[in-house]
């Protein structure tokens, strides 16, 4: 293993390390307006973000949420923290999800928790349990990761007459093609749970 691509390696699982979600109790108790939530959810979650100028969330998105039915509307124009709560949902399930999925599993999250209704859990506990499984999930993550990124290693090194500009660039292209791999199957899978979550339509047509 080269040192460059070891340094791939090692950058790939201190991004990991560094990944951190908005936790309740950092949110305001307050509603906000549009421009308040899009800017504490930009800078909450800037450590994902690809590139410095991109933006997690604008005003053009969570109007288009409300559109399509996924955040339910503000008071007065302004957004609760169960806003937030949806909102942050939505920006993990759309980098996988399509909008018609999203709904199918968010929909029943909001009309079920929202407002915490006498005898359920409210959508804070719901959402602090999934995200309480983040670091044990990051550590799984990164034992799969050094795998994946071993074997690509490992079948690159087998092929012949390879310099070492064509040897790492095919190691690369193997492990990223691991790594689309897992996100293929686990989208497939996503959406098997999903559509068995669907009342039952005898023509197969989902409304």
């Amino acid at each position: 293993m080269t040192i460059d691509i070891q340094n791939l390696l090692d950058s790939i699982l201190e991004s990991l390390s560094r990944i951190e979600y908005i936790r309740p109790e950092t949110m305001p108790d307050i509603r906000l307006y549009m421009d308040q939530v899009t800017s504490f959810i930009d800078d909450q979650l800037a450590p994902s973000k690809r590139h410095r100028e991109d933006k997690v969330l604008t005003k053009t998105m969570v109007n288009n949420y409300v559109k399509n039915d996924l955040l339910p509307p503000p008071e007065k124009k302004k957004y609760s923290k169960e806003h937030l709560l949806t909102l942050i949902f939505i920006y993990y399930f759309k980098n996988a999800l399509s909008i018609q999925d999203i709904q199918s599993v968010l929909n029943p999250i909001t009309e079920r928790y929202w407002n915490n209704k006498k005898g359920s859990p409210s959508l804070e506990e719901i959402y602090s349990m999934v995200f309480s499984l983040e670091e044990p999930q990051v550590e799984r993550l990164k034992e799969t990761i050094r795998t994946e990124f071993t074997v690509s290693q490992e079948a690159v090194s087998a092929m012949d007459n390879l310099n070492k500009e064509d040897a790492d660039f095919l190691q690369k292209f193997v492990f990223i093609c691991l790594l689309n791999f897992d996100v293929f199957v686990k989208k497939l899978l996503m959406e098997k749970i999903i559509d068995s979550m669907q009342p039952h339509d005898p023509k197969g047509k989902r409304k």
